[in-house]
């Protein structure tokens, strides 16, 4: 990877918090006035735009520019917030969003109606909506530090103990990228406390425009160690602090009879050109504060995979190793087996830990569609997120987002009325839409519900009935859950009418297929005029499983813990046909038995019955023997080797033997 391809990936994860904070802060100003909120928009578009100005990104530039106008207009009081600029701030944010998916793609991320969006946007700036008349000029951003006197510098060179520190930064001469090195630098410092004064200002640093020489102070309590570790970027020369810098000064303002003389502000923010070594006394010597060293660095996701695939490969070779050691009883091994175990188990562990991700990182996404579908709709909806920061794998995560959209365009869509339906039958005019995420033992559950109209069961049994999927008598001895499960069947849908939203009949086939990918489950609650629950069970990975290895005509197989219900003894007598199908009776239920003859050859020693459920639906297959429960690592099918129905992947337990795991999903759907 080149030096600029790096900046670009670094450009493209910056630019797209930013652009999450401006979006997220606007649905709150929507709701009223907020300075935190516009506070952080103006950040946010001012940060962008510095960026894209850096990487030639003009368009980008140009719209960030505009909104930042906008804003500022805003903050000072000149401009009301109202529906129409809001409505036309999000346009513009999804304008940034396509033109970063485009750089993100190695476009050259420009707008073809770039002219359009910005005349827009100068429009409010040119005081068409500004209130108060105080539009003559653009008005100064405050002065958060004050004046920066000799005074001020004074106290932060001398009272360490209210944590202010002066620092001198200067680049290398032959820097070529002044503007971004400057950017990055203070950004990095920001992380551990406030820049309360920039020399030069920080809008010059970020457009380049100065000879390579920042001073600053900064209030901080991370100690020298760590802000010094965070502005030394590439092409930092050196980095100096107070009493450095001081001294330097003390040495240009002392004449030949040794008398210091009064520091000035240009004697001590032009310092350190002649640096000296040697500790001023002017000073105490500074608290180090190991604590809040830099320790958040980006990864690429593909090194923690990996990491990942190797710390895999430990826990099958710790297998081996232990079933070595039990063989030959060697004692010494065993014992340092035992330490390495634990190791590998830390390891493993810590490694888990690093891929999970909290949900917030596709919730946050979600209340801009809630927002813009009840706007096309006329609805009016009130939308929750509680448990974002509960934790997936990120293999898992990445499957989600789909799933997730379509259940809640669904809720808006099909679940909540409009406002004066709602009134009629007495439920207040705005709906309820929540989207609610916890921990349930090893699982994630993640439950989407509304206090809409709620799931019509003759509707559906009604439609179910015209494509001949059920007759009226199974209609009618149907249980509700039996009934709300078709709406998961490929191609079904209760919609009158076929929009943009629904109608097509893809979106719950496409959640149904979607959980069991990730072996999750989904179930369906509903009351009529109540509202309708959708609760989705997943597991926190996929890589490392808890399975029962049992062994079918002499083969070894597989079967994960959490689809197994039970196992019991397996009586001929208790056998029964149904067409060509053998079932057995367990507890009043007719249970399809299954021998996997197909996969593994016919035996004649099947003693056992392993009971197995997806979804709520059971089926059971005769094994000869159970021979325990371990923890495996999965490995999926190779590519050369192709599907092969009902095995999910493989995993190598540790006599080394390849050992084929049960797609337990795809065997009781043949039921």
């Amino acid at each position: 990877m080149s030096e600029m391809d790096a900046y670009r990936a670094l450009y493209i994860a910056e630019s797209r918090e930013n652009h999450e904070t401006i979006v997220k802060n606007l649905l709150v100003l929507e709701n009223g006035p907020d300075e935190a909120a516009i506070a952080e928009i103006f950040r946010s578009a001012h940060s962008l735009k510095g960026m894209s100005a850096t990487m030639g990104f003009k368009h980008m530039e140009r719209v960030c520019h505009a909104m930042e106008d906008v804003f500022q207009l805003i903050r000072s009081g000149q401009l009301e917030v109202h529906q129409d600029l809001v409505d036309l701030l999000l346009a513009a944010s999804d304008d940034i969003e396509l033109m970063l998916d485009d750089i993100e793609s190695d476009g050259p991320g420009t707008l073809d109606h770039l002219e359009e969006r910005v005349q827009a946007l100068l429009d409010w700036k040119a005081g068409q909506n500004t209130t108060g008349g105080k539009n003559s000029g653009s008005p100064q951003p405050e002065n958060i530090a004050g004046d920066f006197s000799t005074q001020n510098v004074g106290e932060a060179l001398l009272e360490e103990e209210e944590g202010q520190y002066q620092m001198l930064i200067r680049l290398r001469d032959d820097c070529d990228s002044r503007n971004l090195r400057g950017m990055l630098l203070l950004q990095n410092l920001d992380q551990f406390g406030t820049i309360i004064q920039c020399i030069p200002e920080r809008a010059i640093v970020e457009d380049g425009v100065f000879d390579g020489t920042i001073r600053l102070v900064i209030r901080s309590d991370a100690g020298i160690d760590a802000l010094k570790t965070a502005a030394s970027v590439s092409d930092v020369k050196e980095v100096l602090f107070g009493h450095d810098i001081n001294l330097s000064a003390e040495k240009a303002a002392t004449g030949s009879t040794g008398v210091i003389k009064p520091l000035t502000l240009p004697d001590i923010m032009g310092a350190g050109m002649d640096h000296s070594p040697g500790i001023s006394k002017l000073v105490k010597e500074e608290r180090v504060d190991k604590s809040r060293e830099v320790k958040n660095i980006r990864v690429d996701i593909t090194r923690l995979d990996q990491m990942m695939n190797l710390i895999e490969d430990l826990v099958i070779n710790r297998g081996r190793l232990a079933q070595i050691a039990r063989k030959f009883q060697i004692k010494e091994l065993d014992e340092t087996l035992n330490m390495v175990g634990r190791s590998v188990s830390d390891l493993q562990n810590l490694m888990m830990n690093i891929r999970m991700i909290p949900l917030s990182h596709i919730f946050n996404r979600f209340p801009r569609t809630v927002r813009d579908l009840a706007h096309k709709e006329e609805k009016e909806v009130e939308f929750t997120i509680e448990g974002g920061d509960t934790e997936l794998d990120r293999s898992i995560m990445d499957g989600l987002n789909d799933p997730l959209l379509h259940l809640i365009r669904n809720g808006v869509d099909h679940g909540i009325e409009k406002p004066e339906i709602r009134m009629k039958s007495g439920k207040p005019g705005k709906g309820k839409l929540n989207l609610i995420a916890s921990r349930d033992r090893d699982n994630v559950v993640i439950v989407i519900e509304d206090d809409g109209a709620g799931i019509n069961r003759e509707k559906v049994a009604k439609k179910a009935i015209e494509r001949g999927l059920i007759t009226e008598l199974q209609a009618v001895e149907m249980t509700d859950e039996a009934v709300y499960d078709l709406l998961f069947l490929p191609g079904f849908s209760t919609a009158e009418k076929i929009t943009d939203v629904s109608g097509r009949g893809v979106g719950l086939d496409v959640v149904r297929t979607a959980i069991d990918n990730l072996k999750g489950t989904i179930k369906v609650e509903s009351s009529p005029g109540k509202g309708s629950r959708f609760e989705l069970v997943l597991p926190p990975t996929m890589a490392i499983v808890n399975v029962i290895m049992v062994r079918i005509n002499g083969r070894r197989c597989a079967i994960p813990v959490n689809n197994v219900v039970e196992v019991a003894g397996l009586s001929v007598s208790k056998i029964h046909h149904i067409g060509t199908q053998e079932a057995i009776m367990m507890r009043d239920e007719v249970i399809p038995l299954d021998r996997l003859d197909d996969m593994f050859g016919k035996s004649d020693q099947t003693e056992i019955l392993v009971v197995l459920q997806h979804q709520n639906k059971k089926r059971t297959i005769a094994v000869d023997m159970i021979e325990g429960q371990q923890e495996v690592v999965i490995k999926p099918l190779s590519s050369m080797i192709g599907g092969c129905r009902g095995i999910s992947g493989i995993t190598i337990p540790g006599d080394g033997e390849v050992v084929p795991v049960l797609d337990v999903n795809a065997i009781v759907k043949e039921s």
